[in-house]
């Protein structure tokens, strides 16, 4: 396995596999990776088999992504970790860069072009972190240019993020497959996230109620159509239940368009931001 730290030399081997006819299979992360990032890498390693495609993983925490009272500096690292894991999963090839490789000049101004999708990016995490999606689009994209992928893999649990990604590649003729694979949860129903390495034993309890709360809101729905703001507001006095817990958003939307949703039926998407303490989770599902 190869541990490449610049984007002139990814750029430049990822260019020589598609002149190959290669098939490249990408997995951006911010590290720590849990077992939601390996379903992740098994998925791109069954698109790009050993004998006629190469597995490429992205270890690299963006700060532009960051809010300036979020958790950029604390956010857990722990490379050599990382590298065990995608050596033992038989992964070709992880791009690790620093910041003065992806963003050259950031520091002094003159880093200044940045992708921004202006219409799913506004509710949600875009409502709730501002700039949080001018960061993620711009990282991708610029990830998308360096690595060269026919394929790149993302998780369900960050579902908004997703369908952003996909606009961005439809609207910018990137010539990328999207997968998006379903949410890994912990046997309690919590679902896998770097960030619940930040909780405590309490807290890590407290966390199984953003799964429950989607439970709860599927249990309802059985029985037919259900106002959305009712439920929401049932929903925020049910997750307001476990002291530890603090909401930040409840919201019901179509899958695809993310429009916020009147009525709650079936197959309706659920997504729901919280506080566990001072960790702050997100979940969501279809109902």
């Amino acid at each position: 396995m190869q541990v490449i730290r610049s984007v002139a030399v990814m750029q430049r081997l990822a260019l020589h596999w598609r002149s190959q006819n290669v098939c490249i299979a990408f997995v951006p992360t911010m590290g720590y990776l849990h077992e939601g990032h390996i379903s992740l890498v098994r998925r791109a390693r069954r698109l790009a088999p050993p004998h006629k495609g190469k597995v490429v993983v992205s270890i690299y925490v963006n700060p532009t992504q960051f809010g300036p009272h979020e958790d950029f500096a604390r956010y857990p690292r722990d490379l050599k970790r990382d590298l065990q894991l995608c050596r033992a999963e038989g992964v070709d090839v992880v791009f690790a860069p620093d910041d003065n490789q992806m963003y050259p000049g950031i520091l002094d101004g003159r880093f200044s072009t940045f992708v921004v999708e202006e219409r799913l990016s506004q509710c949600m995490e875009g409502a709730s972190r501002p700039g949080h999606f001018k960061g993620v689009t711009t990282v991708v994209a610029k990830l998308f240019n360096i690595v060269q992928p026919d394929f790149a893999m993302f998780g369900a649990k960050d579902w908004q993020q997703a369908q952003i990604i996909k606009r961005m590649v439809a609207d910018l003729n990137f010539p990328v497959h999207i997968i998006v694979a379903p949410t890994v949860r912990e046997p309690d129903g919590l679902a896998m996230s770097s960030r619940n390495a930040y909780l405590n034993p309490r807290e890590r309890a407290a966390a199984t109620i953003l799964y429950r709360a989607i439970c709860r809101a599927r249990a309802t729905v059985k029985t037919g159509p259900v106002n959305a703001a009712t439920l929401k507001k049932n929903l925020k006095k049910f997750i307001h239940s476990e002291p530890l817990a603090r909401v930040d958003y409840v919201e019901f939307f179509d899958s695809h368009s993310l429009e916020p949703v009147r009525t709650v039926t079936r197959g309706t998407h659920i997504a729901l931001a919280v506080f566990i303490g001072t960790t702050r989770l997100i979940d969501n599902a279809r109902v």
